[in-house]
């Protein structure tokens, strides 16, 4: 990768647009880009951070319609990954669409989903097709059909859930990762209701940052993966209904958030159910212990999340997330 990767430089201007970078997001940033970069990964970082590449010079470097385009739709994922716009933020994907050339065509409907994802409400149920739904539910057993456990429903829930947080990755849809996080904070959520726990967002990030899942880093780690491996595409209709696919798109983005996503689930699920009572240290111990769980088992689930990819329907996933209204 070419320490000026012009796509890669725009993700990372746009992640640390909004002034307010953390010591562990600009750890986690430094960890996504060596690991990926190497050498001129960690080189792209601090040449950012030292504000020595401009949108101008980025944007001259991008050399297709198509190009400008993915690059314009994956800083807006990064601006929203972690919460809504603020005004240096929105400052930024103003500028950058000038510096792009941009027209006006498709950016609202663009700006409208992100939105609404970053916005989406913690409560209703876990997005699901409605066969998947009915096995999260425990039920009483009735005509000789045994009930399901409350832990058999919830391990089918998290198991649900890391299949679609993968699936996601495989869309061609840039914004489609960005659904990955509220997916994951429902999921938190439902798991400590289950426990008697009333969990405000603030205190499920928290804990997401305890285990070293940051928002914006997720995303940067899906689009710099798109970027690195040419599996970048556009929202509007160029790809419409296609999946980025293969076992290439697996190593991309996919098995990753399914391994998060399942680890995070079953951690949640052992933390509510002792009262809170795991320190950090356990609790991140718990993690990488399911984490390892999730990648033994990611060569069997394969073809369930490529199923989910290819038969995912991505206005209706966005509209159970919004919820009502």
């Amino acid at each position: 990768m070419p320490n000026d990767n012009p796509t890669l430089a725009i993700c990372l201007l746009a992640a640390l647009s909004d002034g307010e970078r953390t010591p562990e997001e600009q750890t986690q940033f430094a960890r996504i880009t060596a690991q990926l970069g190497g050498a001129d990964g960690a080189a792209l970082l601090a040449r950012v951070e030292r504000h020595e590449l401009t949108l101008a010079e980025l944007a001259r470097q991008l050399t297709t319609p198509d190009a400008r385009r993915t690059a314009y739709e994956l800083a807006v994922a990064m601006v929203y990954a972690d919460g809504l716009a603020n005004e240096r933020e929105r400052a930024f994907l103003a500028d950058l669409q000038g510096a792009l050339e941009l027209g006006p065509d498709g950016l609202r409907e663009l700006h409208q989903e992100a939105e609404s994802l970053a916005g989406a409400p913690l409560a209703g149920p876990t997005p699901a097709a409605a066969r998947e739904q009915e096995k999260e539910t425990p039920r009483p057993s009735q005509a000789g059909i045994p009930a399901v456990s409350h832990d058999t429903a919830l391990e089918a829930m998290i198991r649900q859930q890391a299949l679609l947080a993968g699936a996601l990755e495989l869309l061609p849809q840039q914004i489609a990762s960005l659904a990955i996080i509220p997916i994951q904070l429902r999921l938190v959520y439902r798991i400590g209701a289950d426990y008697g726990q009333k969990l405000d967002a603030a205190q499920i990030k928290d804990l997401l940052g305890v285990l070293g899942i940051g928002a914006a880093g997720q995303v940067l780690d899906g689009a710099a993966r798109r970027i690195i491996s040419g599996l970048g595409k556009g929202i509007f209709g160029r790809v419409l209904g296609g999946v980025v696919g293969g076992t290439a798109g697996l190593a991309t983005g996919a098995g990753l958030s399914f391994v998060t996503t399942y680890a995070l689930g079953h951690a949640a699920r052992q933390y509510y159910a002792q009262g809170r009572r795991l320190s950090q240290a356990d609790l991140r111990a718990l993690f990488e212990r399911f984490r390892a769980e999730a990648e033994d088992l990611l060569p069997r689930v394969q073809q369930e999340i490529h199923s989910q990819s290819r038969n995912l329907d991505l206005g209706h996933l966005f509209s159970s997330l919004r919820g009502p209204g």
